[in-house]
């Protein structure tokens, strides 16, 4: 019995013992990476809490945007999910801060079921507020002491949990930088307010700006109402400056927003405002060395980040953060005529306008587009025009040639008549010339008749030489010249050159001028042409009539504003078909003719601006009328 017991025990050993082996062969490989991978599901789980501690208030600068800044990097850099809660010191703000113990039970209270995994401050009443209540509040919690100036920082009460990113104020270069950007500045006016902090730099500011006394005048407006300083900022006298500290409550104990407080004195002032702090930089004052928000912030978020991530802050130290790189306002520059060659090599110049080209380049590449399209079409139509004005003139040059040409042939039909006006004044010279020789030879000529027989000869040289003159008028060659006229003196001058031809032909040629003058534009030796030319065709149209109907008739009229001339006959008129094709060139109906006289005729008279009609009377015969526009 014992002995199978025995044997029933023994046999489940080596089972057991593999048993037992891949248990622990199972805890020592699995669960250390459980153990590993437990914190990183805890960190991408579980929030970190912070706790940012301002100063002055949410959106009193210019702590507020080294906060606003913090905040976001914090929030982009963390690679935990972050419980971010803001709280502020506000009595930090005031001439006579209250006490603070209601405050510091609030937090308790607040906190203290889970405290933050670290607190940050921002600005020096912050840090002092929670270096003093730590114990009370957060004595395990490390602690960012951020935008603190190195001489508020109470080294005493730092411990190894505390890491402090401090900036350095250095007002000599401040007030240097005035004196170099406007070497002619004689007084800074110092705008501060009166609460402890702010007496504090007063203190600081003197003991530094000592090594400029006797070169700069220092006036103090810590000890005035806001509405005071306003008052005296507008009406500074020259070779002043301002000076902007801070304005959180003044000595009436109005407290004051920062930048709200600064954009009103801005508004007023008749001085240039400088400052140290960036977060005024941008529309109130003119520049200089200042302070880097985004410095300190980098600083400020690596130290938190490196903390949460488990780094003792005992490791983190940073120098105190000082000025960076001078920046200045384009705009208060040229506002206050300070000279950008006056400024540090090392400047940065912002806000700068853009140049037109650079914020406005689209819409003047297009405007230069439609220019230059613009451009193209104008240049074309004015290559139009030249060649169109060259066109015209070489036409009016042709024109011109034809029309000489044509005025020799009308002058060839008219030989005989104007020889024969010539011939009747040459022939009675001849013979008054010979009658006064005879006289003459008298031994008592009568002197009488010898001074109306030399009458006589200066009236037949006249006509002779009137003759000549309408024969030159027509024969010569010149351009075309459109000036004053008087119509009816122009008909006259050319019926007088076909007088004697219609009266060697024996047809009656009358002439009925307009009772008042007509006065046009036109070129008197081309009229004439046109109208010699209608009266030779009128009276080729009547050499077959009968003798008792061999009549033309040219008259003028005032119709509207127009003259118009008109040359009929009594012949047989146009044929119907050929109304439409009379002024057409190289149409005639004469055996001898060229088709050109009425085609240069409408030609000339188109380009006095007039027209010329062809019609057939209803007595018979042809009618011709020739319309040009009267001068007003």
């Amino acid at each position: 019995m014992s002995g199978r017991c025995t044997i029933a025990l023994i046999k489940p050993w080596p089972a057991a013992a593999l048993l037992l082996c891949l248990s622990l062969l199972f805890a020592v490989c699995i669960l250390p990476e459980l153990a590993d991978a437990s914190p990183n599901v805890s960190m991408r789980t579980e929030p970190k809490r912070v706790l940012l501690l301002h100063s002055f208030g949410r959106e009193f600068r210019p702590w507020s945007e080294y906060a606003r800044s913090i905040k976001t990097e914090l929030e982009r850099q963390s690679p935990w999910p972050l419980d971010i809660q803001e709280h502020t010191l506000l009595t930090a703000r005031f001439n006579g801060p209250g006490p603070e113990a209601p405050f510091v039970d609030y937090l308790g209270s607040l906190y203290h079921d889970a405290l933050p995994d670290i607190v940050l401050s921002i600005g020096a009443p912050a840090a002092r507020f929670v270096q003093k209540y730590r114990g009370k509040l957060f004595p395990d919690t490390p602690m960012v002491l951020s935008v603190v100036e190195q001489r508020l920082v109470n080294k005493s009460d730092l411990t190894d949990k505390d890491v402090v990113v401090a900036v350095r104020n250095d007002f000599l270069a401040v007030f240097e930088n005035i004196l170099k950007v406007l070497p002619d500045t004689k007084a800074v006016a110092v705008v501060v307010g009166a609460s402890p902090l702010e007496k504090f730099w007063i203190d600081e500011v003197k003991r530094e700006l000592k090594p400029l006394d006797g070169r700069l005048d220092l006036v103090w407006y810590s000890d005035l109402s806001f509405d005071e300083i306003l008052k005296r900022a507008s009406n500074l006298p020259p070779h002043t400056a301002l000076f902007w500290g801070l304005m959180s409550v003044d000595a009436a104990g109005v407290v004051h927003e920062g930048d709200v407080a600064l954009r009103t004195l801005h508004s007023v002032a008749n001085a240039p405002i400088f400052s140290y702090q960036e977060p005024f930089f941008g529309g109130s004052t003119v520049g200089g060395p200042m302070h880097s928000v985004r410095e300190t912030s980098a600083k400020t978020v690596s130290a938190a980040i490196r903390i949460l991530g488990g780094e003792k802050p005992a490791n983190i130290t940073y120098e105190p953060i000082g000025f960076g790189s001078p920046k200045y306002d384009w705009r208060e520059l040229r506002r206050w005529g300070i000279a950008e060659s006056s400024l540090p090599p090392d400047s940065e110049i912002l806000f700068r306008e853009p140049p037109l080209w650079e914020g406005y380049r689209w819409q003047m590449l297009l405007i230069m587009a439609v220019i230059l399209v613009q451009a193209g079409l104008i240049s074309g139509l004015l290559h139009e025009r030249h060649g169109r004005q060259l066109a015209e003139v070489e036409s009016r040059q042709r024109l011109a040639e034809l029309a000489h040409v044509n005025r020799y042939s009308a002058v060839g039909e008219l030989t005989t008549s104007i020889a024969h006006e010539l011939n009747q004044p040459l022939g009675s010279i001849l013979t008054n010339t010979e009658t006064a020789e005879l006289m003459l030879k008298d031994s008592s000529p009568d002197l009488d008749e010898i001074r109306q027989i030399l009458a006589d000869i200066r009236r037949d040289d006249q006509r002779a030489s009137e003759v000549i003159r309408r024969l030159r008028s027509v024969l010569k060659k010149a351009p075309f010249e459109v000036r004053s006229i008087e119509l009816n003196d122009t008909v006259r001058d050319a019926i007088g050159l076909v007088r004697a031809l219609a009266d060697g032909r024996r047809i009656a040629l009358t002439f009925v001028p307009a009772s008042a003058g007509l006065h046009v534009k036109g070129d008197p030796v081309q009229l004439q042409q046109v109208i010699l030319n209608l009266i030779i065709n009128a009276m080729d149209a009547v050499s077959d009539a009968d003798m008792k109907k061999r009549e033309v008739s040219v008259s003028t009229l005032r119709a509207g504003s127009q003259a118009e001339i008109r040359v009929s006959d009594t012949g047989p008129g146009i044929a119907a078909a050929d109304l439409a094709s009379v002024f057409d060139p190289f149409f005639t109906t004469k055996p001898q003719g060229m088709g050109m006289g009425l085609a240069i005729a409408r030609t000339i008279v188109e380009a006095h601006h007039g027209t010329i009609v062809a019609t057939n009377q209803p007595s018979g015969g042809a009618l011709f009328a020739i319309r040009l526009p009267i001068i007003r």
